[in-house]
């Protein structure tokens, strides 16, 4: 394959790893924000009373957000008093929301390590050009060689631009998914505890009293 052709579409692929990398910050950026602000709601307004999905703020319902659909199956499940699956419904709708802010983060993990290793490669192929177009033209002026490569080296220092750009960006995606699978996880600790039945003020009495003359 011809070098210069190879380098040519190295630098495209690089380029596009930059556009990607970009939308997918720009996007899980907004994305967490929505939900950490629907978290944030929810959690104002899921107190010890609320015991209904449906006592929530109407303007809360109509949302369709991530914390809402993981607390509903929750609030809907009211009826069985089981503790033991309410604690597995609660992890159960913690790792089901996982994928979801997971989503494209792979790509950036990625980008960070295959950045680097294409400008490397660029610069390769740039070299190789340039040695090939100078042997077979057969100038020896050092002032064509210093220009060859310093455009081969171009691809070095733009695949560590990149991988910088997508680490910074996937640290801090990261660092804000961490905070709101904390706030989701307790939401659904809360869900859970409005969902198990207030005790019944006759039957503590009746079940003290049984103790008590046993």
């Amino acid at each position: 394959m011809n070098a210069t052709l190879l380098h040519d579409i190295i630098f495209y692929i690089m380029y596009f790893a930059l556009a990607i990398a970009l939308v997918i910050i720009i996007e899980r950026a907004i994305s967490f924000a929505w939900t950490w602000r629907q978290a944030r709601q929810l959690e104002q307004a899921l107190t010890p009373q609320v015991r209904q999905i449906n006592a929530l703020p109407a303007e809360l319902l109509r949302r369709n957000s991530l914390p809402l659909s993981m607390i509903q199956p929750i609030m809907l499940h009211k009826n069985q008093h089981n503790a033991q699956s309410l604690n597995d419904m609660v992890e159960t709708q913690y790792l089901l929301s996982k994928p979801q802010l997971n989503r494209g983060l792979w790509l950036l993990e990625t980008i960070v390590t295959a950045a680097p290793l294409l400008g490397l490669l660029g610069t390769v192929m740039g070299i190789i050009d340039t040695f090939k177009a100078l042997s077979a033209s057969g100038v020896s002026e050092p002032s064509l060689v210093s220009a060859g490569m310093g455009t081969a080296l171009y691809a070095t220092g733009l695949g560590i631009a990149i991988a910088l750009i997508a680490l910074v960006g996937n640290n801090y995606l990261q660092s804000r998914m961490d905070r709101i699978g904390e706030l989701l996880k307790v939401l659904l600790i809360r869900a859970a505890g409005s969902a198990l039945p207030l005790p019944d003020a006759a039957d503590n009495w009746a079940e003290n009293g049984a103790q008590r003359y046993a």
